[in-house]
């Protein structure tokens, strides 16, 4: 019976065979018939994700080659004796652990969000009495009992309906409650078109009734998301698997130096204890130690500047991943779009009208069509605008974030148009007090309201759908006189209503009826009858402001917008058009998601952009489609729909003010003002911490290029070791430390939005990095051994070695120079332009200068104080290094800088 329950299309059988399916019946169950199914089915819950353990968070730290590589040179140090530079590779790996963990210490919680999102009490038959019980006992087949206000507890199907409409936009993505209706729809009807079926965690925003539950828990549509984010596990983003790869090739270097090193040594008749401190020493200097800590403490500080910028990053990686996006697939409602309904056009007295202003914010003006300020109100206008603000039962409030409204949206849009014709809501509903009202429902499409009295007694203020309001009409006002509606007027209201309907807007019609002063109640037949009418209003949801900007930002940068919604796809194709997503293009829909492989979906979602009528499961279908297909893929969204595909996107980015939590806790980025256009701007953030790591990777592994070439060269020349594995650490860790953070955090000095997005098999290790490094390490050996080699012909291999050791720490103050920018002079850039780069350097400059002249570097170094001749001589060789560079950029041979056209 379970499985019979989860195939079934419970909004297309028949009440009857509805029933029986679910052997049940319109007054419930009895207390022993649910006890016994909910031992079948189980309680009514989401189940819940394992979150993260401290011990597993933190082995989530440690699992990368780069760290198991230091952590078996600590142990090869402290084997060899060497207990100082084993205690400070641990003490790194633990730095690198620490930052790691604290950054992404914080619960996977997405299924505990939805957990909260589930109605906790629900109202129920049993018995055949109602009964107040806990969610979780919800069984199928019980009859739950809805008001306005009430959050449903499970799937059900309609049994009965008073004007019913629920809030679905966080499970389909529609801004307007759903209308709803006992009527059976067709088997293949999408999820936002049954009508007869209330969903688990959705909300009453009118009316009442009552629902056969037909699943809970886990197979209730909220279930089935639960279980997709469940099933859809973490990617790893680009720069992980950037790293993972560095690590590999770093990991495999330095065992293979180290062991060609020991064996030659070996084979040329040198102590074995001293080649193995001799391949300590070369293994040392293929690791960058420094590296895992400078990245976690340069994504840490990009995370800093994005959370400046309005975009919280919850996972550490993540920061990068932005800028090799090549696809943002964005939902359209509170994305693109304010989420707000705001009426664009009016029709009254044969004349179409425009109201400026976007959203709930009373701002704006009506105007003549073609665009200039109304002089004066027209009277069938402001008959129209009265009929809005009294047939209505929203209400717009100023708070601290904007004007928010309570109630439909439509009627919200309804009531902000007539504060900006100067017609205060508050103002007339106080003068004008209702008697009666007709609710709005599904079946009538209208409301009505009896209102106070006028000049000749009392009105009825109807409106609704165009086509019904139309039918009731005997007469139009036309120039503040009432005349007879024939035919020809007719067919005119009909083309203004397809015209505003093409233009992607969603029409309302309104009309008036006089009654004398003694009218006390209202029926149907009262309205649905020589009705005379007003006007029509076209309404929207309007794009935000910046949404334009943004799109053409990204378009800009090689990145491809597509949006993707529950809408209809005229309004979607609309939005996408204003926006600049889509120019003559079509929308795509959930059957034609369906009927495409792969490789056409990914084809037609980057030629199209556009896609309407989706579910959840089309989401992840066209991500992982784009995915497959080489693209990375950044999902937006807001509501509980988009948790999947925003938890297996490449990035997933959530909105912080209108999105759901299950959304925040899926995604890997929260936007806190809901701005698509800070989506750019974190493309661009991404963008330019990549060019700064690419930058610090550099400078780390062009200093390891120069150490082993300095020590494969002694070995090959015969020479003795010219520098020890402590100073070899030293010059990691310290020297390249002081370095190495501040280049994490230069500023942008190109216009990296110019720039296509990386392909997701770039390396950070490229061909331009690889030949600049070619070109300047072996400068770095040179330099070191014709030094090292000259002093210990004149005083000996104690000095000799302090020379070698300082002119590598010295090379490295010119290479940070260098580093600051691949194609750019530093002159041109700025010196001054990285202050922190300039403190970094004093730093280092401090303190090799203290453990070369003082006894301290005796002790840990066994090295000699210095003449100033031999620091001039020293400064002298090591600035050849950034000559060098300076004119190979001068040339152009690391290509071009991108600046703002």
């Amino acid at each position: 019976m379970k499985a019979d329950r989860e195939k079934t299309h419970w909004h297309a059988l028949r009440m009857e065979e509805l029933l029986e399916r679910i052997a049940s019946s319109k007054d419930g169950l009895t207390g022993d018939q649910a006890r016994l199914r909910l031992h079948e089915a189980g309680p009514n819950v989401l189940q819940a994700e394992e979150s993260s353990s401290p011990a597993r968070l933190l082995l989530r730290q440690v699992h990368s080659p780069l760290i198991y590589l230091l952590l078996a040179a600590a142990a090869v140090s402290f084997i060899a004796g060497k207990t100082i530079d084993a205690a400070v590779i641990v003490g790194v790996v633990v730095l690198n652990t620490i930052l790691g963990f604290v950054q992404e210490w914080r619960a996977e919680g997405a299924l505990a969000a939805l957990q909260k999102m589930s109605a906790p009490h629900a109202r129920v038959l049993r018995d055949g009495q109602e009964q107040d019980l806990e969610a979780r006992e919800v069984v199928p087949g019980d009859v739950l009992v809805l008001e306005t206000g009430d959050r449903v507890a499970a799937d059900a199907r309609l049994l009965s309906g008073d004007d019913l409409r629920v809030d679905e936009s966080a499970l389909t993505g529609e801004s307007e409650p759903a209308e709803k209706s006992v009527e059976t729809t067709e088997p293949e009807a999408p999820l936002g078109d049954r009508r007869n079926m209330v969903w688990m965690s959705t909300s009453l925003t009118a009316g009442r009734g009552r629902a056969l539950v037909v699943t809970t828990g886990m197979r209730t549509e909220m279930g089935r998301i639960a279980g997709e984010v469940r099933a859809t596990g973490r990617e790893h983003t680009p720069l992980q698997k950037r790293m993972h790869k560095l690590g590999i090739i770093l990991g495999g270097l330095g065992i293979v130096l180290a062991g060609v090193v020991f064996g030659l040594g070996v084979l040329q008749g040198h102590e074995t204890l001293d080649m193995l401190l001799f391949a300590v020493a070369v293994a040392v200097s293929a690791i960058p130690e420094g590296l895992p800590a400078v990245i976690t403490v340069t994504l840490a500080l990009g995370v800093r500047r994005m959370a400046a910028r309005h975009a919280i990053i919850r996972r550490l990686p993540a920061v990068e991943t932005l800028g090799s996006t090549t696809v943002i697939c964005s939902d359209k409602t509170g994305t693109i779009t304010a989420n707000q309904m705001t009426v664009r056009q009016l029709w009254a007295g044969g004349q179409t009208f425009q109201a400026s202003g976007e959203g709930y914010q009373p701002e704006g003006e009506l105007q003549a069509e073609a665009g200039e300020p109304l002089k004066e109100m027209p009277a069938a206008l402001a008959r129209l605008i009265r009929i809005g603000a009294l047939a209505n039962n929203a209400e717009i409030r100023e708070a601290e974030n904007g004007w928010r409204a309570e109630g439909s949206p439509s009627e919200a849009a309804l009531l902000v148009v007539a504060r900006k014709a100067a017609m205060e809501p508050d103002v007339m509903r106080e003068k004008c007090a209702r008697i009666a009202e007709i609710p709005f429902s599904s079946d009538r499409k209208y409301m009505a309201v009896l209102s106070c009295e006028g000049e000749q007694g009392r009105e009825a203020l109807v409106k609704g759908a165009p086509d019904r309001i139309l039918d009731f009409c005997s007469h139009i006002l036309r120039e503040g006189e009432r005349v007879e509606l024939d035919d020809p007027q007719r067919r005119a209201i009909q083309e203004v209503t397809d015209q505003f309907a093409g233009e992607a807007m969603r029409v309302m019609a309104g009309a008036y009826r006089a009654f004398p002063s003694d009218k006390a109640g209202l029926e149907e037949s009262d309205v649905e009858e020589g009705l005379t009418f007003a006007g029509l209003w076209g309404m929207i949801d309007p794009p935000r402001q910046e949404s334009a900007r943004a799109v053409a930002a990204a378009r800009g940068a090689g990145i491809r917008p597509v949006l993707i919604t529950g809408d209809y796809a005229a309004t979607a194709l609309a939005i996408a058009r204003q926006v600049g997503i889509t120019e003559n293009g079509e929308a795509l829909t959930a059957a034609d998601v369906e009927g495409m492989d792969e490789r056409a979906l990914a084809q037609a979602t980057l030629e199209s952009g556009v896609f309407a009528r989706v579910s959840p499961a089309h989401k992840l279908k066209i991500m992982e489609a784009l995915k497959n297909q080489g693209q990375v893929v950044a999902m937006t969204g807001d509501g509980v729909n988009d948790a999947p595909a925003l938890k297996g996107a490449d990035i997933g980015v959530a909105m912080g003010l209108s999105g759901t939590e299950v959304a925040r806790e899926a995604a890997d980025m929260v936007l806190t003002d809901d701005n698509f256009a800070t989506i750019v701007a974190a493309v661009e953030e991404g963008r330019t911490i990549y060019a700064n790591l690419q930058n610090v990777v550099f400078f780390l592994l062009s200093q390891n290029a120069g150490e082993i070439l300095t020590l494969g060269g002694a070995l090959a020349l015969g020479l003795d070791l010219p520098l020890t594995a402590v100073m070899i650490l030293w010059v990691n860790l310290v020297t390249a430390g002081a370095c190495t953070i501040p280049l994490g955090v230069e500023p942008n000095h190109e216009n990296v939005l110019k720039e296509k997005p990386r392909g997701i098999s770039d390396q950070i290790i490229n061909k331009v990095v690889l030949r600049r490094m070619a070109l300047l390490a072996p400068l770095m050996a040179i330099g070191t051994l014709v030094l090292f080699r000259l002093t210990q012909q004149a005083a000996g291999l104690p000095k000799a070695q302090t020379v070698a050791f300082t002119t590598m720490v010295v090379f490295e103050w010119f290479q940070a120079l260098n580093a600051r920018s691949l194609r750019q002079s530093v002159f041109s850039i700025g010196l001054l332009s990285n202050r922190w780069l300039l403190v970094g350097l004093g730093a280092a400059i401090v303190l090799q200068v203290t453990v070369v002249q003082s006894p301290l570097g005796d002790w840990l170094f066994g090295t000699e104080p210095l003449a100033a001749r031999d620091w001039l001589l020293i400064v002298g060789v090591a600035s050849s290094i950034w000559i060098a560079d300076e004119c190979l950029k001068r040339l152009g041979f690391h290509g071009r800088p991108k600046h703002d056209e």
